[in-house]
Order: structure tokens, then C-alpha cells, then sequence
């Protein structure tokens, strides 16, 4: 045996030898099938095809785009034949999908048909760089996954939805930019959803803050999508909606108590004084209080009272707002812009020392987020930072 060369050896233990056959298929062509691979298992993990909706995951809708376009074309029916055990080429495309809104690398790249390297331009081309459409969404959204835990997820679920049908929670519309925070329970599709987790803040590619999550769906699945994904869906979703915390109290409640009125007025002042201080800063200086009456009444004989600053006063903004409580929501400013109250004294006009309170150092259109946000419930998440004259949402 010793004798024996590589060949001989191999036939005497029986192994065949069998050249390998070089791949007959087009650049093009294996990527039609790789496309259409993840589809598959995309069928496979869910049990359908991938549709198209602004609730669904990024990835389902690209899936969804990709297989209507595998539709059209004759040459893929061909070629995947073998591979669409569940009929998926045999339905038709939908019209739901964008197509128009993308270019023509952007919808070869969806297709996972991209332009083929020839050896003249081989040198000037990056190889397996991810289009921005695939960055932004591996960066913004993740796809859902059956919740291990979801246990001791469901008693949560449960109690909000007995709170919601018992009216302790309210479910708000979700406004542009409001907050997300831990513990939180939003409407998504018409489903229910927790944020569990609210991971370390990173810095999104524009520079602003965000964090991934960890979202628990009424489902039993869970996702780990990005703050900012989050927010975007669910004001875009015209059914998103976010439920009150059941300690919000009777501001946002529909039980009267003895500070409530049935209707009243939330208004936004600016001083006429002469004081030094309140006339440098006339446009940023304003006095935000609420009224059952009317606001004329209110203000009548400002120059004579200390709390207008012994000065005549012009009303610079009114909010018209129904079944609130007076105490609590003037409670709100006040922590609100607490860091923004200006420290002033003056003299009354008996000489004794005053400091008029609801006197804020706030632009006026912070004060118009704040009335929003307050009508829209997510106020609670919301603090004044006075250094970028802004409202932002709590950590």
C-alpha cells in the first residue's frame, strides 16, 4: 500500500472523485435568489408573506417591496420556481407599495439585484457596502422576537387594560416628539405595548440623543427598536396612542373635583413695566396663569397690584381648555419652569418688599409646546432646559 499513489489510495477506500462544476448562474442571478431566500425565511419565521403598512418593521415592508417586484418579473418565476414551495411569486403586487419614492440603485438594492462589477470598473467600486435605506434600518428598527419572559409581562398588560376600560388611564393622542420613558404603555397598530427597558443614551447619527429599548408587545413578542423609531410610528400611526398614568389625577381625568371648572382659560401675559430687568427682557419675560372668568376681569387694575408688577399688561397668548383643575394645572407651570421663575422685588405701592411669583423667563412658543403637551397627557415626561430655551423629555 505503501506504494500506492494519491489516486490509487483513494479508490481502494472507495471515495469517488468528483470534479466540481463551476457555477452557471449570473451575478444577477444569485442575488435574485439570495433576495428571495430571506423572504422565505421571513415566510418561515412568521407564518405569511411580508406586507406592506406604516406599523409593520422596515424589514417586513422592504420584504414586501422586493417580493412585488420579484413578481413582475418573468425571469425570477423561472428561476425560483424550485425554491417557492409557498406560492409566494404567485400573488399579486400590491399597490400599497412605494416603489415610485425610490431610485433605481435603491430599488436594485431592495431586490437584491445590484449593478454587476466588469473588470473596467472593478477598482472604482466599493464592494458589500450597505445602501443608506439598509443602515438606516438595521440602525432604527429591530424585528420582533417571542418574549421569554412574557410571563411576567401579562398581569402588567391586564391591569392597564382594566384601567383603561375603568377610565383610570386615559389613551391620548400621541403628539410630535412627545416622550417615551420606562414603564410607559403606548397603542402600536392597534396593539398594546410596554417599554420595559430604556437602554444607556447614545447619539444618533444627527447628533441628537436616543436610546434602544426593549418594547414588550401584548403578543408575546418584544423588540429592541431604537426611542426615536418608537416615537416616529406612533405619531404616525393615526390610531398611536399613549396611555395616561393612573396617578395623573383629575386634570386629565373625567371625575369632578372642587377645584375643577367646567371650562376655563389658560393665558400668557407680558409686562408693560419699566423695571430695568423686565424691560430688557420684555419678549422672553411672561406671567402664565389660569382663569374660570374671563381674562379681562382677571387683569383689571394691573398698574395697582404687585403680582402684574404695579404695571399695565398685554395679553400675548390664550388657551381654551375643558374639565380641568385649576390648582394642579398652575401646579404644572410651576414646576415646569421653576428653573426659568425670575427673581424679582419690588415695591408695593404701601413700600412694603414683594416678589410676584408666575413670572417666567420663557419664549413664548415653549409655552405653546407646554399647553400642547399638556392636552395631549405627556406633559409628565417634559422639562424645561433653560440653557436651549426648550422642552425636552425625561431620561
Amino acid at each position: 500500500m505503501a506504494d500506492m499513489d494519491d489516486d490509487e489510495l483513494l479508490d481502494a477506500l472507495g471515495v469517488e472523485l468528483v470534479p466540481l462544476k463551476a457555477s452557471s448562474r449570473t451575478p444577477r442571478e444569485e442575488r435574485i435568489i439570495a433576495g428571495f431566500e430571506d423572504i422565505l425565511r421571513f415566510h418561515q419565521a412568521h407564518g405569511r408573506a411580508p406586507q406592506h403598512g406604516e406599523g409593520r418593521d422596515i424589514f417586513e415592508r422592504l420584504y414586501a417591496v422586493r417580493l412585488d417586484q420579484l413578481r413582475k418579473l418573468p425571469e425570477a418565476h423561472a428561476l425560483l420556481a424550485a425554491l417557492d414551495e409557498p406560492g409566494l411569486l404567485a400573488g399579486a403586487a400590491s399597490s400599497a407599495a412605494n416603489v415610485d419614492d425610490l431610485d433605481e440603485d435603491a430599488l436594485l438594492a431592495e431586490l437584491g439585484v445590484g449593478h454587476e462589477v466588469t473588470a473596467e470598473d472593478d477598482i472604482a467600486v466599493l464592494r458589500h457596502v450597505r445602501s443608506s435605506v439598509e443602515k438606516r434600518a438595521a440602525e432604527e428598527v429591530a424585528d420582533r422576537t417571542p418574549c421569554q419572559d412574557f410571563g411576567s409581562f401579562q398581569p402588567l398588560f391586564e391591569q392597564a387594560e382594566k384601567e383603561l376600560n375603568a377610565g383610570v388611564r386615559k389613551a391620548l393622542r400621541f403628539g410630535r416628539d412627545a416622550g417615551v420613558a420606562d414603564g410607559n404603555f403606548f397603542i402600536l397598530g392597534g396593539q398594546l405595548a410596554y417599554v420595559a427597558e430604556v437602554g444607556e443614551a447614545i447619539k444618533a447619527p444627527n447628533g441628537e440623543s436616543d436610546a434602544r429599548l426593549r418594547v414588550i408587545f401584548a403578543n408575546g413578542t418584544e423588540s429592541n427598536l431604537l426611542r426615536r423609531s418608537l416615537q416616529r410610528a406612533l405619531y404616525k400611526d393615526e390610531t398611536g396612542r399613549r396611555l395616561s398614568d393612573p396617578d395623573m389625577g383629575p386634570l386629565f381625568g373625567g371625575e369632578a373635583e372642587p377645584d375643577d371648572i367646567e371650562s376655563g382659560t389658560i393665558y400668557v401675559l407680558r409686562s408693560k413695566s419699566n423695571h430695568p430687568f423686565v424691560a430688557a427682557h420684555r419678549e422672553l419675560i411672561h406671567k402664565i396663569g389660569v382663569t374660570g372668568g374671563k381674562v379681562e376681569t382677571r387683569i383689571a387694575g394691573a398698574d395697582k397690584d404687585a403680582t402684574y408688577l404695579l404695571a399695565g399688561v398685554e395679553v400675548v397668548a390664550t388657551y381654551k381648555l375643558h374639565n380641568l383643575n385649576r390648582v394642579k394645572l398652575e401646579a404644572i407651570f410651576h414646576r415646569l419652569f421653576g428653573a426659568a421663575q425670575i427673581d424679582l422685588t419690588i415695591e408695593d405701592r404701601f413700600g412694603n418688599s414683594v416678589k410676584p411669583r408666575e413670572w417666567f423667563l420663557v419664549p413664548l412658543h415653549v409655552v405653546d409646546d407646554a399647553v400642547r403637551r399638556i392636552q395631549d397627557g405627556i406633559i409628565i415626561n417634559s422639562t424645561y432646559d433653560p440653557t436651549t430655551a426648550q422642552l425636552i423629555d425625561k431620561e
